[in-house]
């Protein structure tokens, strides 16, 4: 009779733990699409800038900010294995600044007529707004996966294999402060 109390319990706690390693995968898989998400809007970036240049050779703090941002958003990385809280914001951090900087290179391209009809142009800003979309359905498809394995390792019993092997709660993306605020209008 011990013995097969035994078993079943040794068959749960492998089947709990393996359920675990699965949710943890499933969320290592999201984020290597938010980073590839991420990383295709990055690599549109030189295009913009190049084409921006050629259009208005007076914008070169805004271009150069736009730049800089880049470079810090794709020097960031995270370990998958930890998902250290630090890394993430610092992380989503740099995504953040570079949003940023595309939104005021954007805002200085409505001030040139010519680039705002150049095929180039409309096809770059068309591949961005798409980047962006993009980036929106995966950190959505992350944050379900995080919540997802949080979940699990937190519901007892099976939070004492959680705790006994280690896998800890992951961090989700959040929205912006102040975001909750409708803007003004005038």
């Amino acid at each position: 009779m011990i013995l097969v109390i035994v078993g079943v319990l040794l068959v749960w706690g492998i089947s709990t733990y393996n359920g675990f390693v699965k949710k943890q995968e499933a969320m290592t898989t999201a984020w290597g699409q938010v980073e590839n998400v991420y990383q295709r809007r990055a690599d549109l970036v030189p295009n913009l800038v190049a084409l921006v240049k050629n259009y208005a050779k007076y914008e070169q703090s805004t271009l150069i900010a736009v730049t800089e941002a880049r470079a810090r958003a794709t020097s960031v990385k995270v370990n998958t294995d930890e998902f250290d809280d630090m890394e993430f914001a610092s992380y989503e951090s740099a995504q953040k600044e570079l949003s940023n900087s595309l939104s005021r290179l954007l805002v200085t391209i409505e001030n040139y007529p010519d680039l705002k009809a150049s095929d180039n142009y409309l096809t770059l800003q068309a591949q961005l707004a798409g980047c962006e979309n993009r980036i929106l359905t995966e950190r959505e498809r992350f944050n379900e996966a995080a919540m997802d394995y949080n979940q699990s390792i937190r519901k007892f019993p099976a939070n004492m294999i959680a705790k006994l092997c280690g896998f800890e709660r992951r961090p989700y993306f959040e929205a912006d402060a102040g975001v909750e605020k409708a803007p003004e209008t005038f």
